[in-house]
């Protein structure tokens, strides 16, 4: 065993103990020093997960803050020269407006994003009717799907559900469920309210036929954008935020891809939803 440590050690390998001996206290002894190798390994792998997230997670955010600057810079150079008709000086005011409030945006996400991952970070959670703040969130969308114009396929149940949860960290979930939906929707958007004795489940669906099936592994990355094509839509932290704040509120937010169709699945457990007539 002594041998095959230093091994180990010196050969940098990443064998086991192998033991054979006629003696339970030693086969133990060999078993929890292989614990411990499979245990290092793991924390090695998790780590460098960790270093490379936080390193794509910086190259990301740097190149989202560049873009914005870099037009605002360039435009205001523009505006710099006094011989600028006033029709066209008034358009560069509007890039630049538009680009300062794009970077104000992506900084307000990232910073809402560091402190919802944060250990200290608290949320008030109590019995929250699912179906009135569902209505309330689509109705404030009302006009950004008039625009598009997408007519919301609503399905709920008769019975009011409610769930334990912080309500403005859930009416924030659900926001960007929907704005995600509007973002990228090459259709219809349909959102779905339903219960079992064993959980509860709020499905926020929309055609996605660019979406592939290794991309779900990656919606809920910071700074992840399936669809390069719209790169400027979006921070790319949305689906980040969402994810995060329904893991703090003890329930789970996954992404199904089926037929084409892109589905947001919120779901609380049984011991976090209680239901009542209306």
């Amino acid at each position: 065993m002594t041998k095959q440590l230093q091994e180990r050690h010196i050969k940098q390998t990443t064998k086991k103990i192998n033991l054979r001996f006629y003696d339970k206290d030693f086969e133990r002894l060999a078993e929890e020093i292989n614990y411990e190798i499979d245990a290092t390994k793991k924390a090695i792998a998790d780590q460098k997960r960790t270093e490379n997230e936080l390193k794509q997670a910086i190259s990301n955010m740097s190149h989202d803050i560049r873009t914005p600057m870099t037009s605002i810079l360039g435009y205001m150079q523009f505006l710099e020269d006094e011989t600028i008709p006033p029709h066209t000086r008034q358009e560069y005011m509007l890039i630049v407006k538009s680009s300062a409030l794009r970077l104000k945006v992506l900084l307000e996400d990232f910073f809402e994003l560091s402190v919802i991952e944060s250990t200290d970070y608290l949320l008030k959670m109590e019995w929250v009717q699912l179906n009135d703040l569902i209505l309330e969130v689509l109705v404030s969308f009302y006009e950004a799907f008039n625009q598009q114009q997408i007519e919301p396929t609503i399905h709920m149940p008769e019975e009011m559900i409610r769930v334990k949860a912080d309500p403005s960290a859930l009416k924030r979930v659900i926001e960007n469920l929907v704005t995600n939906a509007l973002k990228h929707s090459t259709g219809h958007v349909t959102i779905t309210l339903h219960h079992t004795p064993a959980y509860t489940e709020l499905i926020i669906s929309n055609p996605a036929p660019r979406l592939q099936k290794q991309d779900l592994f990656h919606l809920f990355d910071r700074f992840y954008k399936a669809d390069q094509a719209r790169k400027g839509k979006g921070t790319g932290l949305g689906l980040s935020i969402a994810k995060s704040l329904m893991e703090k509120m003890n329930g789970n937010l996954s992404a199904e891809l089926h037929d084409q169709q892109l589905l947001m699945k919120c779901q609380w457990h049984v011991s976090t939803q209680k239901t009542s007539n209306l």
